[in-house]
């Protein structure tokens, strides 16, 4: 099997590979709508939320974090996290630009 060629993609298409590839486990679609839920960052709480390992847990923030999903600000020796909303709209509009098929074009 050939190798993927990624320097023939742009840089945005790239980042959107990335996101989606983040979104793929549901512990992370999980934290994320943890997060989506509350009305100020969340620190150290969402471990007891959730039913994951605090390791786990921050392994996959971190990922979140790196597609730019997320932010994180640091307050003393807790790191804050919230969505960052500069990047939910690349997601939104990278769906709305897909052209769905009609029923009648689609394959049963």
């Amino acid at each position: 099997m050939g190798l993927t060629k990624i320097d023939t993609y742009s840089s945005l298409t790239l980042h959107k590979a990335a996101i989606f590839k983040a979104l793929g486990h549901p512990a992370r679609i999980t934290i994320l709508e943890y997060i989506s839920k509350q009305t100020t960052c969340i620190c150290g709480e969402i471990v007891a939320e959730l039913p994951l390992s605090q390791a786990s847990i921050s392994r996959h923030l971190s990922e979140l974090k790196a597609v730019g999903l997320i932010k994180g600000t640091i307050t003393g020796t807790s790191v804050c996290y919230c969505l960052n909303l500069e990047t939910l709209p690349l997601i939104i509009q990278f769906i709305n630009q897909l052209h769905l098929p009609t029923p009648q074009t689609c394959c049963p």
